[in-house]
């Protein structure tokens, strides 16, 4: 038997302190000032009025972890954290990041708790009596960095949960609870002759104004109490994992019955290998659903078990090589 030594448990041991030095670099504006050129360490301490000496401990360590290159006895970006760390880029993560340093790294301080009881911890880290829709987005802030942070990771995604399944016959694509529509835009990039519909809260439909598309309208509402916009496909990224099955039952009836024949629904998550031990992003993500949903991730034959039970007669599973993956059901 080949023993692979203590390097496994060290990298753990290592992996939260990672995290956290980009997190802390995020919230104290370094990569914001080392976007546009190279600064040396005193210089960008006293911009940043932090300490040099121990700014420079975290330069460097950020020099190691690949996020900044050494320049002419500076520091600037490297080309990953511009393009994905930096607030004003089209692909930046700097939301996600943000809410993960102020949100779910302190969540997730109580994973020991939440596997005990089998629930959030909204209650227990923030005294919050409700999930994260209801508590965190108290304020637009909140909601905004959340939102800018989904719309990153779609940004990577949703092309390639548009193109995982040939979509082009259908004519009217309406993505539900979409934050800024990236899913159905993407869908009409690849597609031309679709039309895209966005369905969200009215407090998000006034936040994905700032992200246009000549080809799909807004529309505002509730998609557990309003009637859904008429369409031949819809689609849910990321929705299904946040609820109990009772919710999501209800969710995909009322979608199978708004669907004319023929019509499908495409759904975008992190699907868990059929044994459900991996891939290990996947049972990261079902832990983070336990600490701040009501939901989890599932397998294919699970997703597969819950739309025939709405009435869909195929369904189909796909990874796409994405933060999450592709499965579409027909009626």
């Amino acid at each position: 038997m080949i023993t692979s030594g203590p390097n496994p448990i060290l990298e753990l041991l290592d992996a939260f302190r990672r995290s956290k030095v980009m997190f802390a670099a995020e919230a104290l504006g370094v990569f914001e000032r080392l976007a546009a050129h190279s600064m040396k360490a005193e210089a960008l301490a006293a911009d940043l009025a932090l300490d040099a000496g121990a700014l420079t401990r975290m330069l460097d360590a950020l020099v190691a972890m690949n996020l900044l290159d050494a320049a002419d006895g500076g520091y600037r970006n490297a080309a990953a954290t511009n393009e994905y760390l930096v607030r004003s880029s089209p692909k930046s993560m700097n939301g996600y990041v943000r809410y993960s340093n102020d949100i779910l790294f302190r969540l997730w301080a109580n994973l020991e708790d939440a596997v005990r009881e089998g629930t959030h911890r909204w209650p227990q880290t923030f005294n919050l009596a409700g999930p994260i829709f209801s508590s965190f987005f108290q304020t637009d802030e909140a909601m905004r960095t959340f939102l800018k942070g989904m719309h990153g990771f779609g940004m990577m995604s949703s092309p390639r949960v548009v193109e995982a399944f040939d979509l082009s016959h259908h004519e009217t694509f309406c993505d539900l609870g979409g934050a800024t529509g990236h899913l159905v835009a993407a869908a009409c990039d690849r597609y031309p002759k679709l039309q895209g519909v966005l369905f969200e809260l009215p407090r998000v439909i006034s936040f994905a104004m700032e992200y246009p598309h000549p080809r799909v309208k807004l529309h505002a509402g509730d998609f557990f109490t309003d009637p859904l916009p008429p369409a031949d496909i819809y689609s849910l990224g990321r929705i299904l994992h946040d609820w109990t099955e009772e919710k999501i039952y209800f969710l995909l009836m009322k979608i199978y019955a708004a669907l004319p024949e023929g019509g499908a629904l495409l759904i975008a998550e992190k699907l868990l290998d059929d044994d459900k031990q991996g891939p290990l992003p996947a049972n990261l993500q079902s832990l983070n659903m336990l600490i701040c949903t009501e939901g989890q991730e599932r397998s294919l034959p699970e997703y597969r078990r819950l739309l025939a039970t709405a009435g869909f007669s195929s369904v189909e599973g796909r990874r796409t090589g994405s933060p999450v993956d592709a499965i579409l059901a027909v009626k």
